[in-house]
């Protein structure tokens, strides 16, 4: 693991800590080893040579602290991205949503929407997007403003579709947008009843009662209390049998929260509360 040195632990939590008190955006407890490279990268892209220098640079430039945002919270994310997940989803948590009158999902770190709108093309084929409420939130306002537009480059497109297909997609994945020049626009109807919103998983607590929550490879960039916060914070958003879907490299086993939940399939990451 590439950890910090003693000088560069000391420059992070400094800077952390500053962010936090003047900005109210919360990273002390993100991944120590990830969060310097990231603090690193963008050092280099702003021409700095020291983790302090960047720390007046953000304080004193807002700027450089939305560009920072956005390195801090990128997310790597494509349509359809796991396309087993997206099988497993259909197999085994829309029949539970489908017991519902309405379904409320709540999906967390959303980033661009890539994943949303995937979601909201299979509940559209499942016959229960018209009567769910999507709450994609974000930590990133620039990245929020991107999903609600749905506009992604087009030479994205062939893999999405694949994507797609492996996904168990039922339909022409070119039904869902429409292409102009270098661009592609999502069917705005798949986000009618999607709510972007600016959350952070770090602070914030639930702001609804939910029947399901996706969360996939976010919880990979936090600290062990810090991952158990964010699991407090689902579980007392999830409505009894409610889902939960996490990411690939995530788990709830060694956690407090793993008798909670039973596994509807352990492998993809998808689970059902079971316990209050």
């Amino acid at each position: 693991m590439d950890y910090p040195t003693d000088v560069e632990r000391v420059e992070i939590d400094a800077l952390t800590q500053a962010i936090h008190e003047y900005y109210g955006f919360d990273f002390r407890s993100y991944a120590v080893s990830s969060l310097k490279r990231r603090l690193w990268k963008f050092a280099e892209i702003e021409g700095l040579g020291t983790l302090s220098a960047l720390q007046e640079h953000v304080l004193h430039d807002a700027g450089a602290m939305e560009r920072l945002l956005a390195t801090l919270s990128v997310k790597v994310t494509s349509m359809f991205r796991d396309p087993e997940f997206y099988r497993a989803f259909r197999e085994y948590a829309v029949p539970l949503l489908r017991t519902y009158p309405s379904a409320r999902l709540w999906h967390a770190g959303c980033a661009s929407g890539e994943e949303v709108y995937s979601m909201a093309v299979l509940l559209r084929e499942e016959g229960i997007l018209e009567r769910s409420r999507i709450y994609a939130t974000d930590i990133n306002l620039d990245a929020l403003r991107r999903a609600k537009a749905g506009i992604y480059p087009i030479e994205r497109m062939q893999e999405y579709t694949r994507n797609y297909i492996d996904a168990g997609g039922k339909a022409s994945f070119s039904d869902y947008y429409t292409a102009s020049h270098a661009s592609v626009r999502m069917d705005p109807s798949l986000v009618r009843t999607v709510v972007f919103a600016q959350h952070d998983l770090a602070t914030d607590h639930s702001f609804a009662e939910v029947n399901g929550v996706i969360c996939r490879n976010v919880l990979i960039y936090f600290n062990r209390e810090l991952q158990d916060r964010v699991h407090e914070v689902f579980h007392a958003a999830l409505v009894p049998f409610g889902v939960l879907a996490l990411g690939a490299k995530e788990s709830l086993r060694a956690t407090r929260w793993a008798r909670a939940y039973e596994a509807l399939d352990d492998r993809r990451k998808i689970y059902r509360k079971v316990a209050a």
